[in-house]
């Protein structure tokens, strides 16, 4: 049985990231091709190339700085000058906060989380969608968020904001492509071990006490992102536009217990 994303051209932002090389290897384990980009981990991205390629994916490696608008454009011209067409945009860039309350936060740190973590959405996303409607439409944005696009946490207002902002471009994409039937969706994790969790993801007794309060009393495994990506990416899902799916083992709906 063909895959449920057979010979579709996917390029994942962030491939050399936990989520993004997870997300990678389920699209092709379902048939795609990858484009990979990376920022500065070369070694990681080429990691990810050759596992995709041993399970028969065909791969393209692309560098960019997707804060900037040119490069933007650099990286979807060589990815469409190795495939021709490219079908699924996941946005996986993740550049976390700077970790400072918006008092001690200068300007230069939150131009710059919002340059990474809500421009380069959209530099990715216009580009693409203005390649799919010369291709006569259809196609699938997924822009992983967090539980951060709805839950603020303080000391983190450039983070929070990103998210915040990219749940509505998504939102607002939905509506201005449903002519052209790309789907348009985020997927929000809570707590999945990555590097971005430091020593909860090598330690097992620091991975435990985080994961106190939520009520799966576990992180989540960058596959599992991958899995919901690849549904959403297919055409199982041609009737989900504007989501946000939250992957979080129930952290979302611990909010407010207690008061």
């Amino acid at each position: 049985m063909a895959g449920k994303v057979q010979g579709k051209v996917a390029l994942i932002t962030g491939s050399d990231s936990g989520i993004g090389q997870g997300s990678a290897l389920e699209f092709a384990k379902e048939g795609a091709n990858i484009v990979i980009h990376y920022l500065k981990d070369r070694e990681g991205a080429e990691t990810t190339r050759r596992h995709v390629e041993e399970l028969g994916g065909k791969t393209a490696v692309v560098q960019a700085d997707c804060r900037d608008e040119a490069q933007v454009e650099r990286m979807f011209d060589e990815a469409l000058a190795e495939f021709g067409a490219i079908d699924i945009l996941m946005n996986n860039e993740n550049p976390g906060s700077v970790g400072k309350e918006v008092a001690e936060m200068s300007t230069e740190e939150w131009d710059n989380s919002l340059r990474a973590g809500l421009y380069g959405y959209f530099f990715c996303c216009r580009r693409f969608i203005r390649h799919r409607r010369e291709q006569g439409g259809r196609g699938k944005i997924i822009n992983v968020t967090s539980v951060h696009e709805t839950i603020p946490t303080a000391g983190s207002a450039d983070y929070d904001a990103a998210k915040g902002a990219v749940r509505n471009l998504t939102r607002t994409l939905a509506l201005e492509l449903a002519p052209d039937k790309i789907n348009v969706n985020n997927i929000a994790p809570g707590m999945i071990l990555t590097p971005m969790q430091g020593e909860a993801l090598y330690d097992p007794r620091a991975r435990e006490e985080k994961t106190q309060h939520i009520p799966w009393k576990r992180a989540g495994e960058p596959w599992e992102i991958g899995r919901l990506a690849v549904y959403l990416a297919s055409d199982d899902a041609d009737f989900i536009t504007g989501a946000s799916v939250f992957i979080d083992g129930g952290q979302m709906m611990q909010q407010g217990q207690g008061a």
